[in-house]
């Protein structure tokens, strides 16, 4: 192995069609984007404009109500995403144990199906006309009227969120369940021996020790609902009004409804240095060891 790993050649010959596939599929397109936000046109034609597009990034009212909407949807969903998937994590290795996998396997499911199906089922089940839905039916059931869950834009915020919740707390379950396992059982022991128990055992033991998959969670958490768009596309449609559009389907409308290419590009270099900032400040500010305290 450290032969291998000493020849200069070898290493090249098994990281370069790595490197190259990365290249093609992922810093090509983002120096290609990049590129077009400097020009404005379409398909037709470009036209240089220099900096005009961020300018109009400054001008235009609906840019920061979307990367408001979008900082604040991934702020909440990732803050209950990881809390439900931790959550759950704990449930499964503390009181289920080895009998955890048919439940896991339940809570996992709605994460392989399609988002847009997801979208269109909670907008079923939430609907109110032409026909009610489960929801309302249930509400109606308790003498409670009817409720236009997409006619106002916090209730409409809140069916997202939950939406976002049922498909995505099996992914995180189950990835905080691995970092869990791989705690030593002895630890857990010697720890319980000293009287940690409940709480002060998962904070004083469980959670520094899995920090690391944590913050993994964390950041995917963040960097995925920074970027939602299929499953708002499909159950809202960024309405009502604008008041559920994030970033990533404003810069959709711009791009491919009115074949603004180079403001649409504009957008997307703005959600990628978005991700890129909360990816450092998540890894700055994880530097504190948790067991010092």
């Amino acid at each position: 192995m450290k032969d291998v790993l000493g020849d200069r050649k070898a290493i090249a010959i098994l990281l370069g069609p790595a490197l190259l596939i990365f290249t093609l599929v992922k810093l090509v397109p983002v120096m290609w984007s990049f590129g077009l936000t400097f020009f404005q046109g379409d398909l037709r034609g470009f036209e240089f404009v220099g900096l005009d597009n961020f300018a109009q990034l400054f001008a235009d009212p609906t840019a920061p109500e979307a990367i408001f909407f979008s900082i604040k949807y991934s702020l909440i969903a990732t803050v209950a995403q990881i809390a439900l998937g931790y959550a759950l994590s704990l449930f499964y290795v503390f009181v289920l144990k080895k009998a955890s996998t048919l439940v896991r396997t339940l809570v996992f499911f709605p994460v392989v199906l399609p988002t847009v199906a997801v979208g269109l089922l909670f907008k079923r089940l939430f609907e109110v006309a032409p026909q009610t839905g489960p929801v309302n039916a249930i509400l109606n059931g308790f003498g409670i009227d009817s409720v236009d869950w997409f006619s106002s834009p916090d209730s409409a915020f809140v069916v997202i969120i939950i939406m976002d919740l049922w498909r995505s707390m099996g992914f995180y379950a189950v990835l905080l369940y691995a970092g869990l396992l791989d705690i030593p059982e002895e630890v857990i022991e010697s720890a319980r021996i000293d009287g940690a128990r409940g709480m002060k055992l998962v904070r004083y033991i469980i959670v520094p020790l899995s920090l690391p998959v944590l913050l993994s969670a964390v950041i995917f958490s963040f960097n995925a609902t920074l970027k939602v768009f299929d499953s708002v596309l499909a159950l809202t449609g960024g309405g009502p009004g604008t008041a559920t559009t994030p970033l990533t389907l404003y810069m959709y409308n711009t791009t491919f409804t009115y074949q603004n290419y180079g403001y649409g590009s504009t957008l997307a270099f703005v959600l990628t240095i978005m991700c890129f900032l909360v990816t450092l400040l998540i890894f700055k500010t994880s530097r504190k060891d948790l067991t010092k305290d």
